[in-house]
């Protein structure tokens, strides 16, 4: 399976939701924001979360792309908000401490 971080790392989205999710990152609750986003269970890996929202994000994406009418910023926003928190817990767990 393709590394979730090198997945992440190739997305390619607007720089001004890079920025805001980035800002919004700061405030990122793990518990609030992925039962708000992925509904219960919240997955207990933060690779298996990232991996989830990434194919969510990916959707909304698309559909922005498309100028749909049914595109929600906010939404996607959160979901970008939330890759970027998971994806420091999946770095902080496989930097070495020592």
């Amino acid at each position: 399976m393709q590394d979730v971080l090198s997945m992440l790392n190739r997305l390619r989205r607007p720089r001004l939701l890079i920025r805001a999710a980035r800002i919004g990152a700061r405030d990122y609750v793990r518990d609030r924001h992925l039962k708000r986003l992925l509904g219960n269970p919240v997955p207990v890996r933060p690779a298996a979360a990232l991996l989830r929202l990434i194919e969510i994000e990916s959707e909304l994406n698309q559909r922005r792309k498309e100028d749909d009418a049914g595109y929600s910023l906010s939404r996607h926003l959160d979901l970008m908000i939330a890759m970027m928190g998971e994806a420091q817990l999946v770095a902080a767990t496989r930097t070495p401490t020592g």
